[in-house]
């Protein structure tokens, strides 16, 4: 059996360590950092993508590892900017966003947690539906001052239990239950 202490969260993203610290710390997980700029591979599935940085990840650290990947998928615009997120926030931003919106404004947050050791290479899913918003509400980083949570009317930014619901909760939590079970 593997030490909790031994897995290692690999991104590039300290934002997303902390929120991914947080929430598995919480279903009594520890996990490592290691900021690293991992290649991504271009391809329209989230999971192809963070399956193929966690693999990438093992070689590099050759301790178990999780990354994550995720996406903002906007309805009205074919699902973009989806597994591009990145790229689009770093070149439009959030305003960026805005201006291409006019009516239809439902969209999901999609993550994949990509766990990979010496013999294993799995991935775990989850969406958290939502809407864009008109403005940016609160202080956030990526697109949370612009993702409404759905029946709720704040922002990811402005919504102070966001680690409780998030796609990253979710798929953490997935995570969570096979990797103490394993």
């Amino acid at each position: 059996m593997q030490q909790l202490s031994d897995l290692v969260f690999v991104s590039s993203n300290t934002h997303k360590y902390q929120e991914a610290k947080k929430i598995l710390s919480s279903f009594g997980l520890e996990i490592q950092f290691l900021k690293l700029e991992l290649e991504e591979i271009q391809s329209n599935s989230l999971k192809k993508i963070a399956l193929k940085k966690a693999k990438n990840a093992f070689l590099k650290c050759q301790k178990p590892v999780i990354v994550e990947d995720d996406g903002l998928f906007i309805d009205s615009l074919g699902g973009f900017p989806g597994p591009y997120s990145s790229y689009v926030f770093k070149t439009i931003g959030n305003d960026g966003i805005l201006n291409l919106l006019t009516r239809n404004r439902k969209a999901k947050f999609v993550s994949v947690i990509a766990y990979c050791d010496n013999t294993i290479q799995k991935s775990f899913e989850a969406k958290l539906d939502g809407k864009i918003s008109t403005v940016q509400k609160g202080k956030g980083w990526g697109y949370d001052p612009i993702f409404l949570l759905e029946n709720v009317k704040k922002t990811f930014a402005e919504y102070d239990k966001k680690n409780n619901i998030s796609h990253r909760f979710k798929a953490l939590k997935k995570f969570s239950n096979w990797y103490l079970r394993m």
